[in-house]
């Protein structure tokens, strides 16, 4: 048995624009010390090499010292580590693999899996192939091509690492890009290799009928629709048999809910399921609210959400899911205590608000505005 840590999408530089710079560099800490984390579990889980399929880096233009701090995170490493350029970071003539902050800096044991060639993961029985990306746009299953020549090795066993999307699964089926299954699946049953690490989805999943051929998902969330983020997978394996387990890593959420919210009661709710948030500094929450609310309870909720956004990463809204009407009653027209030509307006503006015409919209946020100016209460 052989046992090794897959994992993939690092993207390390990446940037969330709803992300304010404290919670951006909190974010950007995150990402590297994944890093460190992998590392421990590779020590602890006793593993001979960890693969990275693809996508290391967000891009070939990231600052020198993610790049820097990257390959210091590394250095940690009591193993190999065997790095493929994806479609973030392709081995090109600009590649981040080939500026001289990466090769100055590159420990001996990380490995650039840059051709289609094996390479031997020392002190293992094993070759890692890799499928770099050469471009951002390859013409051909580069899988397929890295795997074309190979035949069945009673001495050794073979990881392939692969990036991009299934032909199976993927919303483009036309793609030239795609990576076969079929073909994977035949290479595995007659032994000419014996896993296949894939990235470039971001979710855990096992892909087909071999239990051979994995994403390990992203080792910290990037976006709401992530199914089983922050993880990566311990394989343990041999040729008769295999075990992939997942392992946490990251401990950032990104959540995503629709509210119904027609009366206090319910903004009181929304509160309640915001405070029980865990760990809201790591947690970017992005909502959307159905219903319909006087001035007094939408007061409320805003300022309750006010009160929130200075607590999370973030806090985001759902704008196509949205639909909030704000109808104010006859409660909210008495506390404001109008009278002349604000009156007036207050009542051209409640007007409006309920038309359900272009201008609906503004009219409800220009009401919200002076009933919160007013300070009125009940």
């Amino acid at each position: 048995m052989v046992k090794f840590i897959h994992t993939a999408d690092w993207q390390l530089g990446m940037t969330r624009h709803f992300l304010a710079p404290a919670a951006q560099a909190l974010y950007s800490e995150a990402r590297l010390d994944s890093l460190v984390e992998i590392g421990r579990l590779a020590r602890e889980e006793g593993c001979a090499f960890v693969v990275v399929s693809g996508d290391v880096f967000e891009s070939n233009h990231v600052h020198r010292d993610v790049v820097v701090r990257a390959l210091e995170a590394l250095r940690s490493f009591d193993v190999p580590v065997y790095l493929l350029p994806g479609n973030h970071d392709p081995i090109n003539a600009g590649s981040v693999y080939r500026s001289a902050m990466f090769t100055r800096n590159c420990p001996e044991h990380v490995v650039v899996l840059e051709s289609g060639g094996a390479v031997r993961a020392e002190g293992t029985e094993v070759d890692v192939i890799g499928a770099p990306w050469e471009t951002k746009q390859p013409l051909e299953d580069l899988v397929a091509r890295a795997c074309s020549s190979l035949e069945p090795d009673e001495r050794r066993m073979r990881v392939v690492v692969g990036h991009g999307a299934v032909d199976r699964t993927s919303p483009d089926p036309n793609s030239p890009s795609l990576i076969r299954l079929q073909p994977l699946e035949s290479s595995i049953r007659s032994g000419c290799i014996h896993y296949v690490a894939l990235g470039d989805r971001h979710s855990v999943t096992d892909v087909g009928s071999t239990g051979r051929i994995w994403y390990s998902g992203t080792p910290v969330v990037t976006d709401f629709d992530e199914v089983e983020p922050n993880h990566v997978l311990v394989v343990d394996m041999d040729r008769e048999k295999i075990a992939v387990e997942r392992r946490r890593i990251g401990n950032w959420a990104f959540v995503r809910r629709s509210l119904d919210v027609n009366s206090l009661r319910d903004v009181d709710a929304a509160r309640e399921w915001l405070d029980g948030v865990a760990d809201k500094r790591r947690t970017v929450v992005k909502l959307s609210f159905v219903g319909t609310l006087s001035l007094a309870d939408k007061a409320a909720l805003d300022s309750t959400l006010a009160h929130f956004d200075d607590l999370f990463a973030a806090l985001d809204y759902w704008e196509r899911h949205m639909d909030l009407c704000i109808t104010p009653d006859e409660g909210d027209l008495s506390d404001l205590g109008l009278s002349g030509f604000a009156a007036a307006t207050m009542q051209e503006l409640t007007r409006l608000a309920v038309s359900g015409g272009q201008q609906t919209g503004t009219a409800q946020d220009a009401l919200g505005l002076l009933f919160r100016l007013s300070g009125a209460q009940r």
